[in-house]
Order: structure tokens, then C-alpha cells, then sequence
């Protein structure tokens, strides 16, 4: 059982930045592509970034420009770096492949809030 354990939310004001990491479990995690979510209360969750087993990332318009995704296949983590946070990036925050095909983790929550 593959599990997928994010870190590093916490609370910060608009404006700050945090960094997200992602430990996953499974040696296959370099030969897939892996993706950020994040669910706010009372909405479904939502991809907010991509990245392929090579590298390449692709972006929500919400957060193109301010959020970082990166991974490194030999530690077998992902991170999130995210700046210049607005109040509506408040959410819990979820790492798992770009299909979701892993059970969820607990995710980390982000509060961005003055």
C-alpha cells in the first residue's frame, strides 16, 4: 500500500510563502506523473499543479506565476513551494499522482489569513 504522507502547511499571512513536501512510499513514484491538489471548505478539490517524470509542470491560472512544483526522484518527494499567497489558496493541501491513483494522505492544511 502506497502511502503519501504532505507537510509543511501552517498558517501565514497574505503575502508569505511556504513549502510543501510530499514523502511518498513507493520506488514506482519516479515513473509517474504527480500532481498538488487542494480542497477549501465546501468545494471539490482541485489540481493546482503537475509535474511528469521528467520535469515538466503545468500550472492552475490561480497559481501560475507564484507557485513552484518540484520533485526529486531519488528521495522519492515532491515539493510545493508557494508564494505571494492570497487568502483564497486557504485549503488543505494533497499530494498524489496526476490520475489520483494512490489513497489520499492526510494533506496539510495552508491557512493564509492576516
Amino acid at each position: 500500500q502506497v502511502q503519501l504522507v504532505e507537510s509543511g502547511g501552517g498558517l501565514v499571512q497574505p503575502g508569505g510563502s511556504l513549502r510543501l513536501s510530499c514523502a511518498v512510499s513507493s520506488g514506482f513514484f519516479k515513473l509517474v506523473a504527480m500532481a498538488w491538489f487542494r480542497q477549501a471548505p465546501g468545494k471539490q478539490r482541485e489540481l493546482v499543479a503537475g509535474i511528469t517524470r521528467y520535469g515538466s509542470t503545468n500550472y492552475a491560472d490561480s497559481v501560475k506565476g507564484r507557485f513552484t512544483i518540484s520533485r526529486d526522484n531519488v528521495k522519492n518527494m515532491m515539493d510545493l513551494q508557494m508564494n505571494s499567497l492570497k487568502d483564497e489558496d486557504t485549503a488543505v493541501y494533497y499530494c498524489n499522482t496526476r490520475d489520483s491513483a494512490w489513497p489520499w494522505g492526510q494533506g496539510t492544511q495552508v491557512t493564509v489569513s492576516s
